[in-house]
């Protein structure tokens, strides 16, 4: 079976991504390997502890996780695919428990960030921060305390035996959250490549940005992400990074050729099967 890296405990929404990309593709369910950092993920990888890793990377509702855009360049493990997943936030409890027997509710702070409305008309529960969705669920379990909920995945209340008492307390239902897969066993078609994630430097000279994407934009090229962070130690340096969709990898090719006399410190991060 499969070893695959998440950052968190079982039952998170990483977990929940990684059997969703696996049972897409047709493979089992993947044992999971769990790490306390995201960086953890790809010692956890160069170890050999794992075959793989799963890493969010961006939220419709919170932005972009800007540390791991970082890992993307200090690591050299390649993007094989992408997976996007509907974070749907439910409260629950030890069985048999109601709302109105709470006092505290636990949860990682971007879970209560995105439901604390939901709970402005039970002024009597305390939101508490938490260093995982799941774990909060988990810990809940293993303590055995009453009076205490969780937010947490649908996954979680199955592996651990919780009781939903309210479903979908997320404040925007149309909150989605974007996994890359690392995974150089996967073997990916490259005539259904149609994505590819890189990160450059450009020279500190006026229109450097726009000359580039004129020319991405020449040879058909969709930039569908860009995430620029400042280079440490150099003032006013940035690194970018980009997400690209086309529809024909040889025009991709040229116009990763066009492009690359323009650019400094071109890495491709990824070529892949885009999501959606």
């Amino acid at each position: 079976m499969k070893k695959i890296a998440i950052q968190g405990v079982k039952g998170c929404f990483h977990e929940q991504a990684a059997r969703l990309f696996y049972e897409e593709h047709g493979r089992i369910v993947p044992d999971i390997v769990e790490c306390d950092t995201f960086e953890d993920l790809y010692k956890s990888m160069a170890a050999g502890m794992a075959d793989a890793a799963v890493m969010a990377i961006e939220n419709t509702v919170s932005g972009g996780l800007l540390p791991n855009f970082e890992l993307l360049r200090k690591y050299d493990y390649k993007i094989k695919g992408e997976v996007f997943l509907r974070i749907k936030q439910n409260l629950m409890t030890l069985p048999g428990q109601k709302i109105e027997d709470l006092h505290e509710v636990r949860s990682h702070y971007m879970a209560i960030n995105q439901t604390r409305p939901y709970f402005d008309e039970y002024p009597q529960i305390r939101l508490v921060e938490y260093g995982d969705t799941a774990k909060s669920a988990a810990d809940i379990v293993k303590t055995g305390v009453k009076g205490v909920g969780a937010i947490a995945s649908d996954l979680a209340a199955e592996i651990y035996g919780l009781e939903i008492i309210a479903e979908g307390i997320e404040t925007y239902k149309q909150n989605y959250t974007r996994f890359l897969i690392f995974d150089d066993a996967l073997e990916v078609d490259k005539s259904k490549i149609n994505k590819a994630s890189m990160c450059f430097t450009l020279p500190h000279t006026p229109g450097s940005l726009a000359h580039v994407l004129t020319i991405l934009s020449f040879y058909g090229m969709n930039l569908t992400r860009i995430q620029s962070l400042p280079i440490p130690g150099q003032e006013w340096q940035y690194f970018f990074y980009v997400d690209i969709k086309f529809d024909d990898y040889v025009r991709y090719e040229q116009a990763v050729a066009a492009v690359r006399p323009l650019m400094e410190d071109l890495n491709v991060l990824g070529e892949y099967v885009a999501a959606i």
